[in-house]
């Protein structure tokens, strides 16, 4: 209903949906968009652990290109305490813009170029998840998970130097934890390092 909701009530225009992982934050209005007539593309370990079924579902492999109507889609794995957890380089064909977008992963071993978008997960601060930790704010048995299912600031700042941004017109940073980050001090820090106009996502 918020999806529905978000683009106008008009799906009509809509091609398809990816679903990253079967986390519910990632993944619970997908049985609704298919329902809704909306073509569902996600990993096989996320149909099953959702239990997701009808012809609208339809499984994608790592590393296995497919199109999406006017889009090609290349689905590559992602480091997550999830099975079948996935991110996507995606490719609007009639322009040849690139988008990657990268969500719930702590580290990408993949190099990419010519992006011109880039979606990207930037979780959290390691300096204020450990002082949030002092402060008794965050349960220290919270840190391992964090540490290895979420990409932090410092860990998207060595993703973004080891890949070509020449091209990149807009960086959006996604999923910011509500107590271990920092939304001015994110922007402020990607910009100072790739001089591209960054944001954060919002509702």
């Amino acid at each position: 209903k918020e999806i529905t909701k978000g683009l106008n009530f008009n799906i009509g225009e809509v091609v398809g949906a990816i679903v990253t992982h079967s986390h519910l934050d990632h993944c619970k209005g997908a049985d609704g968009l298919s329902k809704a007539g909306i073509d569902v593309y996600t990993a096989k370990e996320t149909i099953q652990a959702l239990n997701l079924t009808g012809h609208r579902i339809h499984a994608i492999e790592p590393l296995q290109q497919f199109n999406i109507g006017d889009f090609q889609v290349l689905p590559f794995p992602t480091e997550h305490d999830c099975e079948g957890s996935l991110s996507f380089l995606i490719q609007y064909t009639p322009t040849k813009e690139k988008l990657l977008f990268i969500t719930d992963s702590y580290y990408c071993k993949y190099k990419f170029r010519d992006i011109n978008y880039l979606l990207i997960e930037s979780n959290y601060i390691k300096e204020t998840l450990d002082q949030n930790i002092a402060d008794g704010y965050i349960n220290q048995a919270m840190k391992p998970r964090l540490l290895q299912s979420h990409f932090s600031l410092e860990n998207v700042k060595e993703f973004l130097k080891a890949n070509d941004l020449s091209q990149c017109r807009n960086i959006v940073l996604l999923h910011l934890s509500e107590r271990n980050s920092s939304a001015p001090r994110m922007i402020k820090e990607i910009e100072e390092l790739t001089g591209i106009k960054t944001s954060v996502a919002d509702a």
